[in-house]
């Protein structure tokens, strides 16, 4: 089976060991991995910001160099999610809207790609530690996934995962969010960061790096000595 992998902006510029943990886990799980160098951003920023001429110009370009793949993986739900929409936003360019359309329907967030579609449930990694899952907004409310995850921890051998309490609550990034209301994105994950402490987990873990880097950040200000690490990270241990 060949993966081609959609790094995001996020993992290449700032977590650079969550894609050569998908890249590996991938092949571990027999996938022959490919990257294409022609990948851009996916267009949310702008087009959360309401530059929706330049965001299609970008979505038009991640189109067509994705156009030949046999599958889009991303470690990134939020990205994913994206590129689900683009038929959406194509529906008054027919031509445009069938191309996204097949880039959408090929295109899976690294769990659910692993779960759904390669129907497997323990990678058999090894992580010994106490963990807390943060679920990520997009993820799990506008793509649906929510039960990957899970179902891929529990079986990694010596992780004690703890559930977070209020687990569904946004952390306060929100892309542009966090950007235009810093005042009440700071108070969101100084909340989730106080139920994470709670679990007393020596780790929390996310599928979006957006999260881990906005959760981790504010972790890192108040002095508390928990990691953060994407689900990546966690099912390549072995």
């Amino acid at each position: 089976m060949k993966v081609s992998l959609f790094i995001t902006c996020l993992v290449d510029l700032f977590s650079s060991e969550t894609g050569k943990d998908t890249v590996e886990l991938l092949e571990k799980l027999g996938c022959e991995v490919e990257f294409l160098e022609a990948q851009t951003c996916c267009g949310q920023p702008a087009y959360n910001s309401g530059y929706i001429k330049e965001a299609k110009e970008t979505m038009k370009h991640m189109i067509n160099t994705f156009e030949n793949a046999e599958y889009v993986v991303s470690p990134s739900g939020s990205c994913i999610t994206m590129l689900k929409e683009y038929p959406e936003l194509f529906k008054d360019e027919p031509a445009w809207q069938r191309k996204a359309k097949n880039l959408a329907d090929k295109s899976y967030e690294l769990t659910q790609f692993i779960v759904d579609v390669l129907g497997v449930e323990n990678v058999v990694a090894k992580y010994e530690g106490t963990a807390t899952y943060h679920t990520s907004c997009h993820m799990t409310r506008l793509l649906g996934v929510k039960e990957s995850p899970m179902k891929l921890l529990q079986n990694v051998e010596g992780l004690d995962l703890v559930p977070l309490p209020h687990a569904h609550d946004c952390c306060g990034f929100g892309g542009t969010f966090s950007v235009k209301m810093p005042d009440i994105s700071e108070q969101m994950v100084d909340e989730k960061v106080h139920h994470i402490a709670e679990t007393n987990a020596d780790v929390v873990i996310g599928a979006d790096c957006g999260c881990l880097m906005n959760i981790g950040g504010r972790i890192n200000r108040l002095g508390k000595p928990i990691e953060v690490k994407h689900i990546a990270q966690i099912l390549n241990r072995s």
